[in-house]
């Protein structure tokens, strides 16, 4: 061996970068976004895709609640649509210009369907239009204000899990930032 062809030059450490493998949901973003990992609604869901699926169950089959729905100018309507273990879902409607206050939902998540018309969600990545058939979950203490931004009517359906039991209010409505004080 030639000692020419030999370098002493002193080397970095090798070191492994680990590759990262991205899931469905990292690549999507939204669960709701990947049709493929949706679960069909069982009759006791027990994780967020089956909830979301007995949601758009319960959101095809309009003779189960259509004829429930009322609209109410003075406050927005609501009926306890069904109850399961461990959870309750909720039908909701919305006339121009109504909308929840920012709230959460204390110690439980839930699935917000928009059944008719169209609502928008101000949450904290900011305002977001759900026309009917969309779809958002949320986690425990998720802060958020749905309003009915349009002319017409809206219907929403919430499935909560567990049951909700609170729904704290916060100060700041998203929907009307330019009223808050520092």
């Amino acid at each position: 061996m030639n000692s020419a062809s030999v370098s002493t030059a002193p080397t970095a450490p090798l070191t492994a970068t680990p590759l990262a493998v991205e899931s469905d949901l990292q690549i999507a973003g939204d669960i709701l976004s990947v049709q493929h990992l949706l679960q069909p609604a069982r009759e006791h869901p027990a994780t967020v895709a089956e909830f979301a699926g007995l949601s758009r169950s319960i959101a095809a089959n309009r003779a189960e609640w259509e004829h429930l729905v009322q609209y109410d100018a003075a406050t927005r309507w609501y009926h306890r649509l069904r109850t399961g273990p461990g959870y309750e879902v909720w039908l909701l409607s919305w006339v121009p210009g109504q909308g929840s206050g920012r709230h959460d939902h204390g110690a439980a998540s839930g699935v917000l369907t928009v059944l008719d018309g169209e609502l928008t969600e101000h949450g904290p990545r900011g305002p977001l239009t759900l026309g009917a058939g969309a779809q958002r979950v949320f986690a425990p203490g998720y802060a958020h204000e749905v309003v009915n931004d349009t002319l017409e009517g809206a219907v929403s359906l919430h499935v909560y899990f567990p049951g909700l039991t609170e729904m704290p209010m916060h100060g700041c409505s998203p929907a009307h930032r330019e009223h808050a004080t520092a």
